[in-house]
Parts: structure tokens; sequence; C-alpha cells
């Protein structure tokens, strides 16, 4: 389309919904980021607790002792789910901005997108859901080794 079809094309009201649209993903991006420091939050502070516990034996052995520990892996597994829906809620917004664009003069998520490799190489560009998906992980595993280190004290 060159730039005369694209002005005529161009219509105010589908921009000023598109920017909209935008401004929604984006506070979806916040909310995002916002469950994540929460569960970071959480996370340290039951870790570091549980660490303490530990060393005072007041945690004991039995299932009973280990009920924090697994409360712990339980809102590890609960934010690994919050990150994987959040990420496929951010996939679907921004296939309906690229679409959206279709329709504008430019097309800029789908150029930034496009330069970036589409999340292909991560030379250029590592998605942060990859790094969002390994932190619950890491916290499971450090209670995992908690709780082992639990039951052969």
């Amino acid at each position: 389309m060159d730039k005369r079809e694209a002005e005529i094309k161009f219509n105010p009201i589908y921009f000023e919904q598109y920017k909209m649209y935008v401004e929604l993903t984006d506070r979806i991006s916040s909310r995002r980021m916002n469950a994540n420091s929460f569960f970071l939050s959480a996370n340290t502070l039951l870790l570091g607790t549980l660490s303490v516990l530990m060393k005072e034996n007041f945690l004991s052995s039995s299932i009973l002792g280990l009920l924090p520990i697994l409360a712990a892996l339980l809102l590890c597994i609960a934010w690994w789910f919050i990150v994987r829906s959040y990420r496929q809620l951010n996939s679907g917004k921004f296939k309906v901005i690229n679409q959206m664009e279709r329709n504008l003069p430019i097309a800029p998520f789908d150029l930034e997108w496009n330069e970036l490799g589409s999340g292909r190489n991560m030379k250029k560009y590592l998605p942060i859901t990859y790094i969002e998906n390994i932190v619950p992980i890491c916290f499971g595993i450090l209670y995992l080794v908690l709780a082992l280190l639990l039951l052969t004290c």
C-alpha cells in the first residue's frame, strides 16, 4: 500500500481504538509485573522464614512440619501458572494489535517484533517470559532442597 492509499484508509476513530487497545495491553503488562513482584516478595519472605525456622529447629521432619514447605511449593506452582496465563493473554493481545496495524500507515509493534527476530533468536531478544517461568521453578527447587534437608536431619 502506498502512502496515499494509507492516508485514504486511515480512520481517526480506528486509530483511537488502536491506541486504547495498546494502552489496555500495557496495563496487562503492568499487572503482570505487579503479580511477579508480589510472588517474588512472598517467596523471598517464606524462604527466609523457613530457613530461620529450620536453623532454630522449629520445624520437624513430620508431615506437619513439612506443611509450610508444601504451601510454599503450591505458591510457586500458582505463580508459574499465572505467568503462563499472562504470556498467553499477551500473545493474543499482540496478535490483535498486529491485525489492527494492518489498517494503519505504519505497524510499529510488527516492525519491532520482526527486528527482534520474532523471539526466535536469543542473541537479538530473550523474551522475558522465559525468565519469568524459570524464577518460580528455582524457588520450588529451593523449597524441595529445604524439605530434603528437613527430612534428613
